[in-house]
């Protein structure tokens, strides 16, 4: 028996390393882009209603406060300014702008492997946010985010499969400058990954030198617009139905400047959105609709993602809710919305009001990620790391974040019928012929990695065996897996050259 053990531990060390090596594409059991859309919390008829009561918003109440250019784009399109100042949209013009919207994006990567395809019931899952604090899991404290912490969430989440996309989910409080915070914005989230990347600008004045420097990364200003790896995050409204003034011209600016757009409503239900969850998707809708008709108005067909972000309130405190129940069900009811203008969108999932990534976290994320998946939202933003109902951002949540989503992936991915998985014939084989289980056999194992998704850092052993690995902890495991990626030269950093081109033309804050 003693002669035998080496070898049946060897085999076993043999399968377990091939096990952690990366999958080939065609075998992955999730990736980005898997059809969702098998949760549906509104009926044909809902949507129907919410549609034409968004319309009569916009054509009776319309917005306030569009820049003098907004007016002018919105008017010659059609929009009716009134007395008041606000610009009211007929139902016509409506539908004709959205005869012209952009009906699937794409959004590239840096490398070209990480495009991503938004249309029909496409799921991405990726952060977002502006957190101003970053969560010490050690001290279990709250400090100041810098930009430092921003190139490391992107560096970690360069690394993560399940992480699509990074959309800036901090921001640097240590650079005083909104221009240079801005710039360094870009620099700190480019140089950390691959992946395609949103970000803001403050003011329409910055929006040129944003430009001539992703000009600069991409290698000129014809391959920045053959392939924009980096979206403008645009919060165009300030809820209840105003535009966002400066907003607005940065939008425009952007436009222009070929970039595509994310057109950002972000009410909060039971504060500047109804306290409903119907009523607070139709202000959502309304107001996104109204971006879309602006966008239109300036350049038809330019990639913008209908951004229906409504938040909760826990309105027995007025604080802000994104972890409960009504929150995954603003964004699941938004998916729908998307899909019945045949739109490309986004909303919030994932996050958490949670201090801590802890037991809280863990149920809020995944019921809201899970749900988000299941509805068929193109872009579920602030996926992972966000605590504190957005205030806080945690490295080591992002990395645990990953697996979460891999779980809730693979529910969206759901359960195939044919031949091959009603297996009578295995069945028949194994009771009649076989040993009578199912473990080892070849139909097992050739389906083990395409069929199942197997945590990185989630625990599946037995107490015992958990205790001879000296009982290791789920935060601790995030640690280490953090320290690992961050000792390693970033995949994404700039070649010498150009870092030096950067450094002369721009005020960078990072290190070298």
């Amino acid at each position: 028996m003693n002669a035998q053990s080496p070898r049946r531990s060897g085999g076993r060390s043999a399968r377990r390393a091939a096990r952690a090596a990366p999958l080939a594409q065609d075998i992955r059991p999730i990736r980005a882009g898997m059809e969702g859309g098998q949760y549906k919390p509104l009926t044909d008829s809902d949507m129907m209603r919410i549609h034409e009561t968004a319309l009569d918003a916009l054509e009776q109440i319309g917005l306030a406060d569009a820049p003098q250019s907004g007016i002018d784009i919105l008017t010659a399109a059609g929009a009716l300014l009134g007395e008041d100042g606000r610009l009211r949209f007929p139902r016509a013009l409506v539908e004709d702008m959205l005869a012209k919207a952009c009906k699937t994006i794409s959004l590239a990567s840096r490398d070209g492997t990480h495009d991503l395809q938004l249309s029909g019931n496409r799921v991405h899952f990726g952060t977002a946010g502006a957190a101003v604090h970053m969560v010490d899991i050690d001290t279990e404290d709250y400090r100041d985010s810098t930009i430092q912490d921003l190139h490391d969430a992107a560096r970690i989440a360069d690394q993560l499969d399940n992480i699509h996309f990074l959309q800036r989910p901090m921001v640097a409080r240590d650079i005083k400058d909104n221009k240079e915070m801005d710039l360094n914005t870009i620099y700190a989230c480019c140089s950390g990954t691959t992946k395609h990347v949103g970000v803001s600008f403050t003011e329409p004045s910055f929006v040129p030198d944003a430009l001539e420097m992703l000009h600069m990364i991409a290698g000129g200003e014809d391959a920045w617009r053959a392939r924009p790896f980096v979206s403008n995050t645009n919060c165009f409204v300030v809820p209840p139905m105003k535009f966002a003034t400066e907003s607005c011209e940065v939008m425009e600016a952007c436009i222009q400047g070929g970039m595509p757009i994310l057109l950002l409503s972000a009410g909060m239900a039971g504060a500047t959105a109804p306290s409903t969850i119907a009523g607070a998707i139709v202000q959502a809708t309304a107001e996104c609709l109204a971006g879309i008709v602006y966008v239109n108005a300036i350049s038809p067909g330019h990639p913008a993602i209908c951004g229906t972000w409504p938040f909760g309130l826990d309105l027995r405190s007025g604080a802000m809710s994104v972890g409960s129940g009504e929150q995954a069900l603003l964004s699941a009811g938004c998916a729908q919305m998307h899909k019945f203008y045949g739109l490309p969108g986004g909303a919030a999932a994932g996050a958490s009001d949670s201090k801590l990534p802890d037991m809280q976290a863990g149920w809020e994320q995944m019921c809201s990620n899970v749900m988000a998946g299941l509805s068929g939202l193109n872009m579920v933003y602030e996926a992972a790391g966000m605590h504190a109902s957005l205030l806080g951002f945690c490295h080591e949540s992002l990395i645990l974040g990953d697996d979460l989503i891999g779980q809730a992936l693979r529910s969206v991915r759901g359960i195939e019928v044919d031949e091959e998985t009603l297996a009578l014939e295995q069945i028949r084989d194994v009771c009649l012929n076989g040993p009578g289980h199912y473990l080892g056999t070849d139909s097992t194992l050739s389906r083990m990695q395409k069929d199942h998704v197997y945590p990185t850092l989630g625990d599946r052993t037995s107490p015992k065996e958990w205790a001879e690995l000296g009982k290791p902890n789920l935060l601790e495991k995030a640690k280490s897996r953090k320290e690992q990626i961050l000792s390693q030269a970033s995949a994404a950093r700039f070649s010498p050259d150009l870092d030096q081109a950067l450094r002369a033309r721009f005020k960078i804050h990072l290190p070298h």
